[in-house]
């Protein structure tokens, strides 16, 4: 069995036109090594696959989160669809067995950042590609399977990366920096305890609480990105 035989069996997709996920797969680097392959790399399929995945991600929250407002469902939305997220959906379907990319690329790649994004943007394109040969209804169906459970688990996560999450999302979408309030403390010297706030601006996203400032920032931070689930 081949490496994209092997990829539609791991994402549940039988391809009517198997070029369409040949190109998915196809970086840039490999066309410039290989100019007699006669196939397309696969950047116009990424830009397709992009929207469409920001579709469906967008219908999904829209529905499970009817009392959430748009600045909420934004901050969702971004951690699902960052190249962080997307990277670790690829490497969980195995799609890096199946890209093609020159060796040097391929090599370089593995040393730096580089892959992470190779892998996010591949993932984007097999999007793409399945939404052409499949429609709308398939590309969703990968889509929930694949994309929408990391919400839970980034919500999981350790309260670092939730930190890091919010103030990503904050900053790319909000254009603010979020900050952290203690609202309450209380308890003995030896036995402290800490509600904390998130706020952006003036705003108070969210509430956590621990028995240290630093525990109570990440519970607020975890909070704002699982609060409804």
């Amino acid at each position: 069995m081949d490496s994209l035989s092997k990829l539609e069996k791991q994402i549940g997709v039988k391809f009517r036109d198997d070029k369409l996920l040949r190109e998915a797969v196809t970086h840039r680097s490999y066309i410039n090594e290989s100019r007699k392959s006669g196939l397309g790399h696969n950047e116009r399929l990424e830009f397709l696959g992009d929207a469409v995945l920001e579709l469906v991600v967008t219908e999904n929250l829209f529905k499970a989160f009817p009392e959430k407002e748009e600045g909420e469902l934004t901050v969702y939305r971004s951690v699902l669809v960052n190249a962080k997220t997307l990277s670790a959906v690829a490497k969980a379907m195995r799609l890096d067995d199946a890209i093609m990319m020159s060796k040097g690329e391929a090599k370089e790649s593995l040393k730096s950042r580089g892959r992470e994004t190779i892998l996010a943007n591949a993932f984007e394109a097999v999007i793409g590609a399945v939404y052409l040969d499949s429609g709308y209804e398939s590309v969703k169906g990968l889509i929930e399977k694949f994309v929408m459970p990391k919400l839970q688990e980034l919500g999981r996560a350790g309260g670092k990366d939730a930190k890091s999450l919010v103030q990503e999302s904050a900053q790319s979408n909000f254009k603010i920096t979020p900050t952290y309030k203690v609202i309450e403390e209380s308890g003995p010297a030896h036995e402290r305890f800490f509600r904390v706030g998130l706020y952006f601006g003036s705003n108070l996203k969210s509430e956590g609480a621990g028995q240290s400032k630093q525990e109570a920032e990440l519970a607020a931070a975890e909070k704002w990105i699982e609060d409804g689930k």
